[in-house]
C-alpha cells in the first residue's frame, strides 16, 4: 500500500511521528524535503475531552483522501500545540488511518489574585494571559508571574514575591490563584554625579527623571528605580551637556548598587564633561545644482560666538531641509559637518546639502500606543504615504511627538519597503500617564481672600490629544471660583488649537457689596514659528455688584461705586489678539530663555465697555551660577487703555498691586477716591522686577524647595473713569518699590509660593500687604 511504502522508506521522517513537550518547548523531528506523499482515508482522535474531535480535526492540515507529507504532520502538531489546550500531541499513521493522540491541559475555572493591595485586580488581569475558560499550562504561568513582578517594579516594589496555586474543582477544571507578597517599597536613596565640574549636582539632578526618595515620594513616585528610566536619564544627561557647550561629553559608566537592608538603590553617574565650546565659523554648501544657498540665511540658528548647542544644529538642519524642499528638491538632505579648534575651543559647522536617496514613503506604521489614537501621532508628520523621504523632516516629527508630553519614549525607524525606492516608517511609542489631580491654594485678587482649589487635568483626553481642565475653589467669606477649559489642538485637521473657557467667581469680602463675575471665551491659536504663536479670542464677561444691607446710607460709598451697584449687571464683549513667544528650557522651572506675550484688546461688540487696550509682559531667564544652580530673571510689564468714547468703567482699567509689585494689596496702588478710598484702577502702568532663586542650603534638591530674593518697582497712573462729587488722588506717575524674599515649592499638591515683601517707596494712600501666598507663577 502507498501508506506502508511511505512509512517504511528510509527517507521518511519516522514510522510514528511524535513531538515531545517539556516546559512549553516543542521538539520536532526534522522533515526531509524529498519525503514521499501519502493518503489516509480516516482520522481517529484519542484523548479528547473538552475540545472535541471536530475541533481537533479543524487544526489539522491533513484531510482524508488528500495526499500529505511529513511537513503536514509537523505543521498539524504545531497548530494543536499553539492552541494552548494540549500538553501532549502525537500523530501516527496506522494503515489508512491517521491516529491523533492528545492529552488535554486542564481548563481554568477562575483566576484570582491574593495579597495585592498596591496594584488592583483589574490592572493585574490586564498583564496576565491565563484567564477563565482558557487552558492552563505551566510555561504561561511562569510568564504571567514575571509580568506581575514587572507591574510591581513599575511602582517601586522590585522585591515582590509571586507564587501560583491551583486547585482542581471538577471535570478537569482548576482554580488558579496568584499569591502575592508585595514586599516593601523600593527607594532611590542616593543619586551621585562624579566628574562634573561645570554643573553642580543639584543642576544635574533637575535634568534627570529619577529623583531621590523624600517623605513625599509616595505621592509623586519619582524615586522609583527602573532600568528603562535610567537609560532615559542617561540620554537626558547627554542631551543636556550637548546643548550646553559640551560636544565631547561622555558617560563613562552608571553604577547601580542595591542595599537589601533598607530595600534601596544608589545610583552614580560617572561622566567626563570635556571642554566647553562656542560656535566658530558657520557655512552652507551644496552639491545639488539649482539650490540657492543665499536664501537660507534665515534658517541658521547657530551663530558665531554662541555657546555650542546640538539642538540648534538639529533645528538648523531641519529648517534648511524644509526650505530646500520648498525650492523643488524634496530628496535633498542636510549633513552638518563639525570642525573643532582645540586652541580656542570653537566648533565650526558647515551644513552640506546633498542629494539624498530618492525614496518614497510606502507606509507609516504606528506601534506601541495603547492609549493614544493613531491619528494623533500621524498628524504630527509633515509627510504622508507617497511623499518623498526626508530625514530632517522625520527628525522634526520626532521632536514634536516628544514635546507633546504623551509618551515616555519615541522612536522612528526607517525600514525597507517593497521596492528599492520605497521605505516604511515605524513609529514606536510608549504611552505615559497624562492626567493629574491636584489640591492647591491660591489668592483671589478681587475678593482679597485665600482660596483652596481642587483641579482635574487631562492633557490627552481619551487618547485624542485634547486638553481638559476643571477646577473649583472655595475661600473665606463664601468666595467661590470655578473654571473649565477645553482645547482641541488640531481643529478641522489643521495645526490650529481651538478651545473655550468658562469662568465663575463670587465673593462677599467687600464691606458693602457682593461681587460676582461670569465669563466665557472661545479662542483659536495658530503657530507662526516654532516659538511664536498668535491667538484670537472672543470673550463675554458679566460683572455683578450687589449692594448689601443699608449700603445707600453709608458715608464711605463713593458715587462711582454707587453707580456700579445701581447699574449692575455690567457686560463686556471684547475681541483680543495675542502674540505669545517662548524659548524657555522648562515651563515649570525655567532656567534659560524668554517668555513674552503681547495683547491687543478691542471692547465694544455690544455691552457696556468701549475701549482699546494694549498690554504685555516679558521675562528673561539666565543662569547666574551653573555650579550652584542659581537662576536670575528680569520681568517687565506694561499697558495702557483708552476709551472709544469719553469714559471707562472701573473694571475696564488696570488693577495693579501684589501680583506685579509685591508688598502691596492687589489694586493697592493707583488712583483712588479721596475719603472713601475706593480703588479706580489705572489707565497706564509699568513695572520692572529683578529676581534670583536658588536651592536652600541643607535641603535635598528633590524636595523641590527653593528660595528667592527680589526687588519690584513700578507705577500705575492715569484715570478715565467719570467721577462726580469726589476728589481723586494717585493719578500722577509715582514710583512704588519693594524688596522681599520668597519660598517656592514645587509640591505634589501644585506649585506653591510664599512671599514676604517690604515696600520702601509708596504713597500714603496705598494699601500694603507684606505676606502673600498663592500659586507659583513663572510669568
Amino acid at each position: 500500500m502507498a501508506g506502508s511504502r511511505f512509512l517504511n522508506t528510509v527517507s521518511g521522517a519516522a514510522l510514528s511521528f511524535a513531538v515531545a513537550v517539556s516546559g512549553g518547548v516543542v521538539a520536532a523531528v526534522a522533515v526531509p524535503a524529498d519525503a514521499y506523499a501519502a493518503v489516509v482515508r480516516n482520522i481517529t482522535v484519542n484523548g479528547t475531552g473538552q475540545a472535541g474531535s471536530d475541533a481537533i480535526k479543524s487544526k489539522l492540515t491533513i484531510k482524508p483522501g488528500q495526499s500529505f507529507t511529513d511537513a503536514d504532520i509537523n505543521q498539524s502538531i504545531r497548530n494543536l500545540y499553539s492552541s494552548g489546550y494540549f500538553s501532549d500531541v502525537k500523530i501516527s499513521v496506522s494503515g489508512s488511518t491517521l491516529v491523533v493522540n492528545v492529552t488535554e491541559n486542564q481548563l481554568i475555572n477562575q483566576v484570582v489574585f491574593n495579597g495585592n493591595r498596591k496594584v488592583s485586580d483589574k490592572k493585574l488581569e490586564g498583564v496576565v494571559q491565563l484567564h477563565s475558560l482558557g487552558p492552563y499550562n505551566q510555561a504561561q504561568a511562569q510568564v504571567d508571574i514575571q509580568n506581575i513582578k514587572d507591574a510591581y517594579a513599575s511602582i517601586g516594589r522590585s522585591d515582590v514575591e509571586v507564587t501560583i496555586q491551583t486547585a482542581t474543582v471538577q471535570d478537569n477544571r482548576i482554580n488558579v490563584a496568584f499569591v502575592i507578597d508585595e514586599g516593601g517599597r523600593t527607594k532611590t536613596r542616593k543619586i551621585n554625579f562624579e566628574g562634573n565640574n561645570t554643573f553642580g549636582d543639584a543642576r544635574l539632578a533637575s535634568v534627570i527623571l529619577t529623583k531621590r526618595s523624600t517623605p513625599l515620594s509616595f505621592l509623586t513616585r519619582k524615586d522609583i528605580y527602573n532600568p528603562d528610566k535610567l537609560r532615559q536619564d542617561e540620554k537626558l544627561l547627554r542631551d543636556f551637556y550637548n546643548n550646553h557647550g559640551f560636544p565631547d561629553y561622555r558617560l563613562l559608566s552608571t553604577d547601580v548598587d542595591y542595599d537589601e537592608t533598607d530595600n534601596s538603590y544608589s545610583i552614580t553617574f560617572n561622566i567626563s564633561e570635556g571642554d566647553r565650546y562656542k560656535f566658530g565659523d558657520i557655512g552652507v554648501e551644496t552639491t545639488v545644482e539649482g539650490v540657492d544657498i543665499s536664501n537660507l540665511k534665515g534658517d541658521i540658528k547657530t551663530r558665531t560666538g554662541k555657546i555650542y548647542d546640538a539642538d540648534d544644529i538639529q533645528k538648523t538642519s531641519e529648517s534648511i531641509a524644509a526650505s530646500v524642499s520648498s525650492q523643488g528638491y524634496p530628496f535633498a538632505q542636510v549633513n552638518p559637518r563639525g570642525d573643532r579648534s582645540f586652541t580656542n575651543d570653537t566648533y565650526s559647522v558647515n551644513y552640506e546639502i546633498d542629494q539624498g536617496m530618492k525614496a518614497y514613503i510606502e507606509r507609516i506604521d504606528i506601534v506601541g500606543n495603547t492609549r493614544t489614537r493613531d491619528y494623533v501621532i500621524r498628524r504630527e508628520f509633515d509627510l504622508a504615504e507617497g511623499d518623498a523621504y526626508n530625514r530632517e523632516m522625520i527628525a522634526r516629527t520626532k521632536r514634536r511627538l516628544e514635546a507633546l508630553g504623551y509618551f515616555s519614549s519615541v522612536e522612528i525607524k526607517t525600514l525597507p519597503g517593497s521596492a528599492p525606492d520605497r521605505v516604511v516608517l515605524e513609529v514606536d511609542v510608549v504611552d505615559e500617564p497624562t492626567g493629574s489631580f491636584s489640591i492647591g491654594a491660591g489668592y483671589d485678587a478681587e475678593g482679597d481672600s485665600l482660596v483652596l482649589e481642587l483641579s482635574v487635568e487631562e492633557r490627552n483626553f481619551l487618547g485624542r490629544g485634547q486638553y481638559i481642565r476643571a477646577s473649583a475653589g472655595l475661600g473665606d467669606d463664601d468666595s467661590q471660583i470655578y473654571n473649565f477649559s477645553f482645547t482641541e489642538p488640531f481643529f478641522l485637521g489643521y495645526r490650529l488649537a481651538a478651545g473655550f473657557d468658562i469662568y465663575r467667581a463670587s465673593s462677599s469680602t467687600q464691606e458693602y457689596y457682593n461681587y460676582a463675575e461670569t465669563a466665557g471665551a472661545i479662542r483659536l491659536t495658530a503657530p507662526l514659528t516654532d516659538n511664536l504663536y498668535s491667538t484670537v479670542r472672543y470673550s463675554y464677561q458679566q460683572f455683578e455688584y450687589d449692594g448689601r444691607g443699608d449700603w445707600q446710607n453709608l458715608n464711605n460709598v463713593s458715587q462711582v461705586y454707587q453707580d456700579l451697584i445701581n447699574g449692575s449687571p455690567w457686560v463686556v464683549s471684547s475681541l483680543q489678539q495675542s502674540f505669545n513667544f517662548s524659548t524657555v528650557d522648562n515651563r515649570q522651572m525655567p532656567r534659560e530663555g524668554v517668555l513674552a506675550t503681547l495683547n491687543n484688546t478691542f471692547a465694544g461688540l455690544g455691552g457696556d465697555s468701549h475701549y482699546y487696550k494694549l498690554d504685555g509682559k516679558a521675562r528673561w531667564y539666565q543662569m547666574i551660577s551653573d555650579q550652584a544652580d542659581i537662576i536670575g530673571s528680569l520681568t517687565a510689564r506694561g499697558g495702557f487703555v483708552t476709551p472709544f468714547d469719553d469714559n471707562l468703567n472701573v473694571f475696564d482699567q488696570f488693577t495693579i498691586g501684589g501680583q506685579q509689585i509685591r508688598g502691596f494689596k492687589q489694586n493697592g496702588i493707583g488712583p483712588r477716591t479721596v475719603g472713601t478710598n475706593d480703588a479706580l484702577g489705572s489707565q497706564y502702568y509699568a513695572t520692572l522686577s529683578a529676581e534670583t532663586n536658588f536651592p536652600l542650603p541643607g535641603i535635598p534638591e528633590d524636595i523641590n524647595l527653593r528660595g528667592a530674593a527680589y526687588v519690584d518697582a513700578g507705577s500705575a497712573w492715569g484715570n478715565a473713569v467719570e467721577v462726580t462729587g469726589t476728589q481723586i488722588e494717585g493719578t500722577d506717575f509715582s514710583i512704588r518699590a519693594s524688596a522681599g524674599v520668597g519660598l517656592i515649592w514645587n509640591s505634589p499638591f501644585g506649585d506653591l509660593r510664599f512671599d514676604y515683601a517690604v515696600p520702601f517707596a509708596k504713597e500714603d494712600f496705598d494699601e500694603t500687604q507684606r505676606f502673600r501666598f498663592g500659586i507659583a507663577n513663572t510669568f
